[in-house]
């Protein structure tokens, strides 16, 4: 299995205010970043910070822990799996008013997003999220302990290729600012067992 270090991620699509340790990395975002493809909205975004490295394994686990303080709708940092622009997909808490957010992912497959969520309490401002692959399939989990793992979508990628490139984002649609800390990164065996008839 391929080694994880937080020092080898590169940044796409700009970089952000931000500082790292040996185990975490803080960012603050910049105003008027986002990540969007066409459907419903009909607008194209593409032009959210993200922190990416290259992974050729085709069986892994990705978990990262979330910490921030949104202050404006649509605030939102996550995992992310980033091809290019038309291939993506981003899981994140996304800030919607004071009494609750969605917690969703976004998977953009030949040019077009989808979003599936359900609402959780504005109160919560830590996550845990799990990025597994298995060979052209995927599965993002999350967590609120970074223990008991529950699943939030099982996708297929039309468009990868053997090396895959996951990471983290954090951006800011509106007029905006705030702070998120990435934490427990782990790049492990695939913990996404394979399915048993």
């Amino acid at each position: 299995m391929q080694s994880f270090n937080l020092k080898n991620l590169v940044w796409h699509k700009g970089q952000l205010n931000h500082n790292y340790d040996n185990h975490s990395i803080k960012v603050i975002t910049r105003a008027h970043t986002d990540l969007w493809q066409r459907t419903y909205y009909h607008f194209q975004n593409d032009n959210a910070p993200m922190l990416l490295m290259q992974i050729s394994e085709k069986y892994f686990s990705f978990e990262v822990k979330v910490n921030f303080a949104y202050k404006k709708r649509f605030d939102q940092c996550g995992i992310i799996l980033y091809q290019d622009s038309q291939n993506w997909i981003k899981a994140s808490i996304e800030y919607e008013n004071q009494e609750f957010n969605h917690l969703g992912c976004v998977v953009t497959n030949l040019g077009y997003s989808d979003w599936s969520t359900i609402e959780v309490n504005s109160n919560i401002n830590t996550m845990y999220y799990r990025l597994s692959r298995r060979d052209d399939d995927f599965c993002v989990q999350y967590s609120f302990d970074g223990i008991k793992y529950s699943q939030m979508r099982i996708f297929h990628m039309f468009n990868v290729k053997d090396s895959v490139n996951i990471g983290i984002y954090a951006c800011s649609p509106n007029e905006s600012s705030f702070e998120a800390i990435f934490s427990d990164f782990t790049l492990k065996e695939c913990m996404w067992e394979a399915h048993k008839e």
